[in-house]
């Protein structure tokens, strides 16, 4: 399974990707908007930490995902325990 997870806190990006390989996911981590958050791709997961990112960076990673069967996932803390948390809903 493949997760892009968007936003979050810069020092945890180790640690979510960590966490996700423990559940057998590969991880892609968009901490900052930049020109490689247009290019997603094809996840399974989208984890959208809407505390820490803008309403421009959430329309973007929508954008990126549409008319793909991707399931969306918002939370608005972006800590380790929330991230397992939709993990555990997911996988």
């Amino acid at each position: 399974m493949s997760v892009v997870i968007v936003g979050g806190n810069e020092r945890m990006i180790r640690r979510y990707k960590d966490l996700c390989k423990e559940y057998n996911c590969t991880a892609k981590v968009f901490i900052e908007m930049n020109s490689s958050l247009k290019d997603i791709g094809n996840p399974d997961l989208l984890v959208l930490f809407t505390n820490t990112i803008s309403h421009k960076m959430v329309n973007c990673a929508l954008n990126g995902v549409k008319g793909q069967n991707v399931s969306v996932e918002r939370c608005h803390t972006s800590s380790i325990s929330a991230l397992r948390n939709i993990l555990i809903q997911h996988v």
